[in-house]
């Protein structure tokens, strides 16, 4: 099946290929997956022409974690997709804590591409406590 109208974009990170002088690009399936990665790991204000893109979920880490707050991150992340990524419905919106011990809080995502109808997992692990020494 061609489903090259879902779209082509930049890899993320993105890479080059030296030989051929291109940029690496990703697309289809992967190409929605990586623009939900960049979507929850954006903070608002820090895209210059879209200062409401994003999720500011690094806003979030000194919370408790209520049944109140997680549903407020679930619409914050469903709010940032009906905006920002017009190819998906999103089925469900899932906060798992159970590692948050561990400085994890899991992120679920159970979409469907709107013009295949195909339906996808994205499973984002938020890292509370990335970049920090803790043993």
């Amino acid at each position: 099946m061609n489903t090259s109208f879902l779209g082509t974009g930049w890899s993320f990170p993105p890479a080059f290929n030296n030989a051929a002088g291109t940029v690496e690009l990703t697309s289809d399936e992967l190409d929605i997956q990586r623009s939900l990665q960049i979507l929850l790991a954006t903070k608002k204000g820090e895209r210059v022409m879209q200062p409401d893109y994003g999720c500011n979920l690094d806003e979030m880490v000194f919370e408790p974690m209520t049944t109140t707050f997680k549903t407020y991150i679930r619409e914050m992340i469903r709010t940032a997709i009906i905006y920002y990524e017009a190819r998906i419905n999103l089925n469900n919106v899932t906060v798992d804590d159970s590692r948050q011990t561990e400085g994890v809080i899991v992120i679920a995502l159970d979409y469907t591409i709107r013009t295949t109808n195909s339906r996808f997992n994205f499973v984002y692990p938020y890292y509370i406590n990335e970049g920090t020494e803790l043993s």
